[in-house]
C-alpha cells in the first residue's frame, strides 16, 4: 500500500533569491543534518540565457534504523538521486528525489517546491510531499514504515531550521539582498554555437518529458494549500504527520464533495476523534456530511426558532467563557422536567434544540479564536444535577437522551473540551451506568464529577472558571440568566392527535430518503399523475456503487400503489409478470450514474398515469468503479456484506406553471440526460420533455 505525506505550506519572509542562496549552502555537505553524509553532482546544465539551471545530484543518507535491521539489509547508508530545476525568471525551484538503494523493494518519491508567495513577492513559499511504497523488505515492512514516518517528520522540522540558520548566516555576513535575475545579451557567436549539435545531457535535450511533470504538478494545486503559520495560529500545534492528514483529507473533500467544504477546524475534529487515522476519519466525516445534508443542518441556525415553552422550561444557556477562553454552556439538568418537555414539544423539537446548541457552540468557538488570537476549538459545559431524581430516569426520556448523545458523538466530535458535573446526587450513578457506554472514551476522560459541595474551594470550579464567572446559584458572583426550568404544566402537554402530527412532521422533515439497491432488486418510486402536464423533479446522490436510473410510465397501479395523487410508494414495484412495451413503457433512456455523482433532473409529463422512477445496479462486464470515490462513499461500511448500491434521493411533483423556467428552456436544455433521451422512441419523446444535470 502506498503511503502519502503532505506538509503544510511553509513561508519564509525573505525574497526568493536570498532563500536560494541559503538553500545552496546545504551542499555538498550539511553539518546541521547529521543523516546527510554528502552529495556529488552527476549532471548539470543551463539554458542559453541562464534563466534555468538544472542540477542532478547523488545524495548519501545515513540509515537511522536499529542495528539488526541495518545488518540484515547489509547497508549503512542509502543513495537518493535528487533533481533540482531552478528557474530564475519564474522564481521557482522544483525538486524531485527518489531512492536508488533497494529500489526494487521500496519506492520513495519526494516532491518539493520553492515559489514566490502569491500575495507578497518578497516572501517565499515552500511545499513538500512524499510517497512511500514498501513492496517487500525481508519481513520488516511494518518496522520500515514506522522508521520512514519518523524520519520524514524529523526532516520536515529540521529542514526549516537549516534554511533559517543559513539565512541568518547570510544576513550576519552582510548579504541581505540579492538582485533578481535579468537576461544577459547573447553574443552572435554564442548564438551560432548554441544552434549547433546539442549535448544529450543539456537542458534542451531533456524535452518536455524530462520529469518536470510531477514537480510542476506538485505546485499546481492552489485550492488545497495550508500555510504552516495559519495552522499554528488558527488550528493549534500539529505534528508534521497530523498536518499531512489534515491536508490530504481536505484535498480529498475538494476533489469529491459536491457541497460546501467544511472548515479546517471542523475537519480536524474528526481527525482527532479517530486519532488521525485517515481512513477512519474520512468515513466518520463523510457519514456526518451525508447526515447534515439529509437533515439540512447547515440551515438550522437560520431556520430553527425554539417554541416559547422550550425557551421557558429548557434550563440551559451560554454564559461567558471558562479560564482557557472556551465558551461556557450551563445546563441545569436537575431542574429540568425532561418528561414534561417531551410530552409538551416532542422528542424531535428537543433534538433540534440540542443540535442548534452545538451549531451555536461551533460559531462561538470561531468568535473566541478571532478575539483571543489563538485556536479555540471546543467549549466547556457546566452540568448542575441538583434536583436529579427518579423522574429523570423515565424510560422514554432516557431513550431520547441516548439518541441525542449518539447523534452528537457522531457529528460533533471533539467539540466538548471539558464537562464539569456539580452537585451529583445519589441517583446519578444509575443514570451514569445507563449512558456511559454510549459516550466515547476520549469524551469520558473530559468529565469532572463533584458530589455535594466538593466543587467549592481549591480543586473545584475555581480551577476552571474565574470567580466572577461562577454563577450565583453555585455561590459565585455572576448573575446567571439561564432559565430555571421547573415542572411543565400538564395542560401544555400535546394531545394524542398533536403527538401523531409531530411524528408525521418528523418524517416529512427528512427531505432526502435513503435506499439500497441490490443485484436483481431495484429500488422504484411510484408517482401518480392525474393531470396531463405536470413536472416530476428529482435530486439524488450515488453514495455507493454504480446504478442505472430510468423513468417508466404505466396506466396500472403497481403494488403497493400510491394512495393519493402525488404521493409515492417505493420499493420494488414493477411486477415480474409485466412486459415492457405492453404493461409499461420507458419514457426516458437509461442513465448510468457513477459512484459519487449528484444527479438533478426533471420530466414534463403530458399523460396521466403512474410514473416509476427506477434505480437498478449497474454491473457491465469489465466495468471499473471511479478511481476517486465520492464523499458519500462512507456508507460502504453499512451492514450487508453482499453487493449493494446506496443512494439518497428526493423527488417532487409540481404543476408545470409553477416550475422555474419555461417549457422552451426545458426543451433546449443540453445535458447528458437530455442527449440520451433523444434515443427514446418517437412516441415517448412526443409525450414529454426532460432535462437532467450530472455533477461530478
Amino acid at each position: 500500500m502506498v503511503q502519502r505525506y503532505q506538509s503544510p505550506v511553509r513561508v519564509y519572509k525573505y525574497p526568493f533569491e536570498l532563500v536560494m542562496a541559503a538553500y545552496e549552502k546545504r551542499f555538498p555537505t550539511c553539518p546541521q543534518i547529521p543523516v546527510f553524509l554528502g552529495s556529488e553532482v552527476l549532471r548539470e546544465s543551463r539554458s542559453p540565457d541562464g534563466a534555468v539551471h538544472v542540477v542532478e545530484r547523488s545524495c548519501r543518507l545515513r540509515v537511522d534504523a536499529p542495528r539488526l535491521l541495518r545488518k540484515i539489509a547489509g547497508v549503512e547508508h542509502v543513495v537518493f538521486v535528487q533533481t533540482n530545476i531552478l528557474n530564475w525568471k519564474e522564481r521557482t525551484l522544483l525538486i524531485e528525489a527518489h531512492n536508488e538503494t533497494f529500489a526494487n523493494r521500496v519506492l520513495v518519491n519526494e516532491h518539493c517546491s520553492y515559489t514566490v508567495h502569491p500575495e507578497n513577492e518578497d516572501w517565499t513559499c515552500f511545499e513538500q510531499s512524499a510517497s512511500l511504497d514498501i513492496r517487500s523488505f525481508f519481513g520488516f515492512e511494518n518496522a520500515l514504515e514506522k522508521i520512514a514516518m519518523k524520519q520524514y517528520t524529523a526532516n520536515v522540522k529540521r529542514g526549516k531550521e537549516v534554511i533559517e540558520h543559513y539565512l541568518n548566516e547570510l544576513i550576519s555576513q552582510g548579504t541581505s539582498h540579492i538582485p533578481r535575475w535579468t537576461p544577459a545579451p547573447v553574443r552572435e557567436e554564442d548564438a551560432r554555437n548554441q544552434a549547433g549539435p546539442r549535448d544529450p545531457g543539456s537542458l534542451e535535450a531533456q524535452g518536455p518529458t524530462s520529469g518536470l511533470g510531477p514537480a510542476l504538478e506538485a505546485v499546481g494545486m492552489d485550492g488545497d494549500k495550508l500555510d504552516a503559520d495559519y495552522i499554528e495560529r488558527c488550528l493549534g500545534h500539529l505534528t508534521p504527520m497530523q498536518a499531512s492528514c489534515l491536508i490530504q483529507l481536505r484535498h480529498w473533500l475538494q476533489e469529491t464533495h459536491k457541497g460546501k467544504i467544511p472548515k479546517d477546524e471542523h475537519i480536524l475534529r474528526f481527525l482527532r476523534a479517530r486519532d488521525f487515522h485517515l481512513d477512519k476519519a474520512r468515513e466518520m466525516l463523510c457519514q456526518s456530511l451525508s447526515w447534515r445534508k439529509q437533515h439540512q443542518v447547515d440551515l438550522l441556525l437560520q431556520t430553527w426558532q425554539p417554541p416559547a415553552l422550550l425557551e421557558e422550561f429548557y434550563a440551559g444557556g451560554w454564559h461567558y467563557q471558562d479560564i482557557d477562553g472556551r465558551p461556557l454552556y450551563i445546563l441545569r439538568l436537575g431542574q429540568m422536567d425532561t418528561k414534561g418537555l417531551m410530552k409538551a414539544v416532542g422528542e424531535e423539537a428537543l433534538l433540534r434544540h440540542v443540535l442548534s446548541v452545538n451549531e451555536e457552540g461551533q460559531k462561538r468557538c470561531e468568535g473566541s479564536t478571532r478575539q483571543l488570537g489563538r485556536p479555540i476549538s471546543s467549549w466547556t459545559c457546566l452540568l448542575d444535577l441538583e434536583g436529579l431524581n427518579m423522574r429523570h430516569l423515565w424510560r422514554p426520556g432516557v431513550k431520547a437522551l441516548l439518541r441525542m448523545i449518539e447523534v452528537v458523538e457522531d457529528n460533533y466530535p471533539e467539540t466538548l473540551g471539558r464537562l464539569l458535573i456539580v452537585r451529583a446526587p445519589r441517583v446519578f450513578p444509575v443514570l451514569w451506568t445507563l449512558i456511559s457506554p454510549f459516550i466515547n472514551e476520549n469524551t469520558r476522560h473530559k468529565f469532572l464529577i463533584y458530589s455535594g459541595s466538593n466543587y467549592q474551594g481549591p480543586g473545584g470550579l475555581v480551577d476552571y472558571l474565574d470567580r466572577e464567572v461562577i454563577p450565583d446559584f453555585l455561590g459565585g458572583e455572576s448573575v446567571c440568566n439561564v432559565p430555571e426550568g421547573g415542572l411543565v404544566p400538564k395542560s401544555l402537554y400535546m394531545t394524542e392527535e398533536e403527538q401523531e402530527h409531530a411524528d408525521q412532521l418528523r418524517q416529512w422533515s427528512e427531505t432526502y430518503h435513503s435506499a439500497s439497491v441490490l443485484r436483481g432488486a431495484p429500488h422504484e418510486v411510484a408517482v401518480e399523475i392525474l393531470e396531463g402536464e405536470s413536472v416530476i423533479t428529482w435530486d439524488f446522490d450515488i453514495l455507493r456503487g454504480d446504478v442505472v436510473f430510468s423513468l417508466y410510465h404505466t396506466k396500472q397501479v403497481p403494488r403497493p400503489g400510491a394512495r393519493d395523487p402525488g404521493t409515492r410508494a417505493s420499493g420494488q414495484l414493477i411486477d415480474k409478470g409485466w412486459v415492457l412495451g405492453r404493461d409499461y413503457s420507458r419514457v426516458e433512456a437509461p442513465l448510468v450514474c457513477r459512484e459519487g455523482e449528484s444527479i438533478q433532473g426533471s420530466h414534463v409529463t403530458r399523460w396521466p398515469g403512474v410514473y416509476l422512477l427506477q434505480w437498478q445496479m449497474h454491473s457491465p462486464p469489465g466495468s471499473v468503479a471511479c478511481s476517486l470515490p465520492g464523499v458519500d462513499d462512507v456508507l460502504t461500511a453499512l451492514h450487508s456484506p453482499g453487493p449493494k448500491c446506496k443512494l439518497l434521493y428526493y423527488c417532487e411533483v409540481l404543476a408545470s406553471e409553477d416550475f422555474r423556467g419555461s417549457m422552451s428552456s426545458l426543451e433546449s436544455c443540453t445535458s447528458g440526460f437530455s442527449q440520451l433521451s433523444t434515443a427514446t422512441s418517437s412516441s415517448s419523446s412526443s409525450q414529454s420533455h426532460s432535462s437532467s444535470l450530472v455533477s461530478r
